[in-house]
């Protein structure tokens, strides 16, 4: 898979094309596409969970946050669709790198200069995941008690699956920085990526603990979780 364009996009496939590519022996999709997809799954469900509390009076403090809630979850339902059509291509990039020749001096240099590219790229998108799973953490924690009830488990999955869906990108961002040849830009980014994964897995917890309690908060406004 080489395009993002038209039938070549996962977007447009069924859930079943889509496993049946994931379990095939091909290398795209793999983890990366596949945390992307989980999380678009919970941006999806974080937009039900405030479609489903919007026009209720029992939330009716609630409704900026709500509408806020819905376009921030379809945002980014489509944002993780499109980073796993990203993922697919930037290590599609990476595996092609690792074909090049290297025969001659001139060849060795060739490849180890596409090869760090390449991984730099492929260290770029899933990092990129990982950000907006914070994105998507934090608008689920925002709606914790103060969304239907009833839908409280679903906000938990959704949650739950931001989480996942971040430790999973994560891995495929430190998988690939070895390859990039840059110490600096290794540690810092190492040091980025634990520091989001702490701040997912701390709206996590809060949103677990809040549908636990199964207590109502007070309004607050919209604001950006990143």
């Amino acid at each position: 898979m080489q395009e993002t364009d038209g039938a070549s996009r996962f977007r447009d496939l069924t859930l079943e094309g889509f496993t049946t590519k994931l379990a095939s022996a091909e290398p795209v999709p793999g983890g990366g596409s596949a945390s992307a997809v989980a999380a678009s799954l919970g941006a999806a469900l974080v937009s039900m969970v405030a479609s489903l509390s919007t026009g209720r009076p029992k939330y009716a403090e609630h409704e900026e946050l709500l509408a806020w809630a819905i376009a921030s979850g379809d945002r980014l339902a489509d944002r993780f669709l499109a980073i796993a059509d990203e993922d697919a291509v930037a290590y599609a990039g990476f595996a092609a790198a690792l074909k090049l020749p290297k025969d001659t001096e001139e060849q060795i240099a060739t490849r180890k200069a596409a090869l760090s590219t390449a991984a730099r790229r492929a260290s770029e998108v899933p990092l990129a995941c990982v950000q907006a799973c914070l994105e998507l953490a934090g608008v689920a924690e925002a709606l914790a008690g103060r969304s239907n009830v009833n839908a409280s488990s679903d906000l938990n999955v959704a949650s739950l699956l931001a989480d996942a869906a971040a430790k999973g990108a994560a891995a495929n961002v430190l998988v690939n920085l070895p390859a990039i040849g840059d110490p600096s830009f290794e540690g810092d980014t190492m040091i980025l990526v634990d520091d989001l994964l702490r701040d997912v897995e701390a709206a996590t917890a809060s949103t677990r603990e809040v549908v636990a309690s199964g207590d109502r908060r007070d309004a607050i406004a919209p604001y950006d979780p990143a």
